[in-house]
């Protein structure tokens, strides 16, 4: 039983249209799921991915409308890095980002962004054999596409802390905080970096969450298995697409591990991902109440289309 690499990483926007204009707009991902966060089912739960929604390539984000600007700090993550084929991406990358006004930075041969609302993201060149996870966005080549994740950058004051229930959830390494998670079929990068004196804050541009892929659906075996190393994990929780755990690893970086399954074809076709508001059986019901309230979203891809 092994965790296969991240499943999605879920951040915090202020502004649900821009959002969508900018990760489907700019970085060629397809909005998956438009869906409601499910403690709180008056605000958006918008899930980016490859074109099938695959995890290790979704990026979810709840909407709370006027967000103030959310500050990593310890215990949160502070950086997301991205795959891509090769070094002619990095530089399709910087110009189509600099043609767009977002500033970029090289290092290290890696290109340095943040989104509209200060979320940094990073894209690496691919060193590994995973299936590439691409998005299928009409101007983006396919050659050129994010690939899916590589890992995430955290911070934290004690990374060893950590180490005990790193290694007992099947992370291997750790030299200079640098961990690997990695399953039969996919695998992921987490690593820490010194946290800043400033105290973090939630907010708009902020991971709220990291969650890893127990591919199957045994979040009883694997909660099993967190309360022996001295976590405190939530009850098993049904999130309709995929069943997850919750937990606080010592550094403080909220976990989750989700199900690979049943996944978002489980109400809509995979041909229409994303094209309107899902609720979950729970919810349904309340979707007279719920999408008025919720903003309309923009369609960047059909814009592309047109062009």
């Amino acid at each position: 039983m092994s965790l296969e690499g991240i499943h999605h990483i879920s951040a915090i926007t202020g502004n649900a249209p821009a959002n969508v204009e900018f990760y489907v707009g700019v970085l060629g991902l397809r909005l998956v799921k438009k869906t409601v966060n499910q403690d709180d089912p008056t605000v958006y739960h918008l899930f980016y991915g490859d074109e099938r929604g695959r995890p290790g390539s979704e990026l979810t984000f709840f909407e709370y409308p006027g967000a103030g600007s959310g500050r990593a700090g310890a215990g949160m993550v502070h950086r997301i890095v991205w795959r891509v084929a090769s070094a002619e991406a990095i530089g399709f990358w910087k110009n189509r980002l600099t043609e767009r006004g977002i500033a970029t930075e090289t290092v290290g041969g890696r290109l340095r962004f943040l989104d509209p609302e200060g979320l940094a993201h990073e894209l690496a060149i691919s060193a590994v054999d995973d299936e590439p996870l691409a998005g299928g966005a009409p101007d983006v080549p396919r050659e050129m596409a994010l690939q899916g994740f590589d890992g995430v950058r955290a911070y934290s004051r004690d990374p060893a802390r950590s180490e005990a229930l790193l290694n007992a959830l099947g992370f291997s390494g750790g030299e200079d905080g640098a961990w690997e998670v990695r399953g039969d079929e996919r695998g992921s990068l987490f690593t820490y970096d010194p946290a800043p004196e400033e105290r973090p804050r939630q907010g708009a541009g902020s991971v709220h969450h990291i969650a890893f892929n127990t591919g199957s659906e045994d979040q009883d075996e694997w909660r099993r298995r967190l309360i022996e190393a001295g976590a405190w994990p939530t009850p098993v929780i049904d999130r309709f697409y995929f069943r997850s755990v919750y937990f606080r690893e010592p550094s403080g970086v909220l976990f989750e591990l989700a199900s690979g399954g049943p996944g978002f074809t489980a109400d809509e076709e995979a041909e229409h991902l994303g094209e309107r508001l899902s609720l979950p059986p729970d919810f349904e019901p309340l979707r007279e109440t719920i999408e008025p309230a919720l903003r309309s979203l923009p369609d960047p891809r059909s814009r592309a289309d047109r062009a």
